[in-house]
């Protein structure tokens, strides 16, 4: 798995697009779990862009393209994808981004810009953490990291 943080650099959106949901549809047959037109929707939603949506928002767009009106659609659907790993929920913003590495079981770490809500997602480093848990005897069976800032394009430019 790459650790470059995607959201904030440049890249070819179209084929990250693509290839994740490719790897989610791969990963449906192979857990032998249902992508739904629902799910699979929602799903291309999030990966629309690099930013976290609500339920809510989410829900918008499924009842204007007439697949479903009611808040436990999109629950549901989301509820499926983080289940499976293809969204994350960032519970600083009580919303959902979908994830950069569906392919991957990894520890996210995400950086959400105060400024335009691009959120990027990386991978936690958490050694000192996970040092400190084991000496205590406690297992850490998932952590996520929230880090609230500005992106680069946010941050005030400073003039030579």
């Amino acid at each position: 798995m790459s650790s470059d943080p995607i959201g904030f650099t440049a890249h070819d959106h179209t084929h990250c697009v693509k290839s994740a949901l490719a790897a989610a549809q791969a990963v449906c047959i192979q857990r032998g779990v249902q992508m739904t037109p629902v799910r699979l929707r929602t799903l291309e939603i999030m990966l629309e862009e690099h930013a976290a949506m609500g339920a809510y928002d989410v829900l918008a767009r499924l009842n204007a393209e007439g697949l479903g009106s009611k808040p436990p659609v999109a629950y549901r659907a989301l509820g499926f994808l983080v289940d499976q790993g293809f969204v994350h929920r960032i519970e600083r913003l009580n919303a959902f981004i979908a994830c950069a590495h569906p392919e991957d079981a990894h520890n996210p770490a995400f950086m959400i810009c105060r400024s335009c809500g691009t959120v990027a997602e990386a991978q936690a480093q958490s050694g000192t953490f996970v040092q400190s848990a084991a000496q205590t005897g406690f297992q850490i069976e998932q952590t996520v990291i929230e880090a609230e800032g500005l992106c680069p394009s946010c941050q005030p430019q400073v003039q030579p």
